[in-house]
């Protein structure tokens, strides 16, 4: 069964819009462990929600894992990403006001950049994005 993660970005480095018009990218630039694990943890087919940091704070994407984790230059683990579709954003102020969310990772450690999404809340984001 696939998992879902949420990857964070800045858009104004590199955003939701970047990866529809590459087609696919190197989903690298990650250093946190724990962060890390979750990326070796990643199998291909495996979906992603492609969240904008900075000003937007919001989910805006949905992507798919397009490779099996591999070790970069820097000798860290990275996955390769192509873009599905464009989501209704849900912002973490929305996220933050509804309790299924208040153990996610997304609020507990909000700067961890890369985060495994349980199941019950795969669907929450699913049914706020459509």
């Amino acid at each position: 069964m696939e998992k879902y993660y949420l990857l964070k970005t800045e858009p104004t480095e590199y955003s939701y819009d970047d990866l529809e018009k590459e087609g696919k990218t190197v989903w690298n630039g990650v250093k946190n462990p724990l962060a890390q694990k979750f990326i070796k943890s990643m199998k291909v087919g495996d979906k992603v929600f492609i969240y904008h940091t900075g000003n937007e704070r919001a989910i805006v994407g949905l992507g798919e894992v397009v490779s099996q984790p591999y070790l970069d230059e820097n000798n860290l683990y990275v996955v390769d990403v192509k873009p599905i579709k464009r989501l209704k954003p849900l912002t973490l102020k929305e996220i933050k006001s509804m309790p299924e969310f208040k153990d996610f990772y997304l609020v507990k450690m909000p700067r961890l950049s890369v985060m495994e999404v349980p199941e019950n809340l795969v669907k929450l984001i699913l049914e706020k994005t459509q």
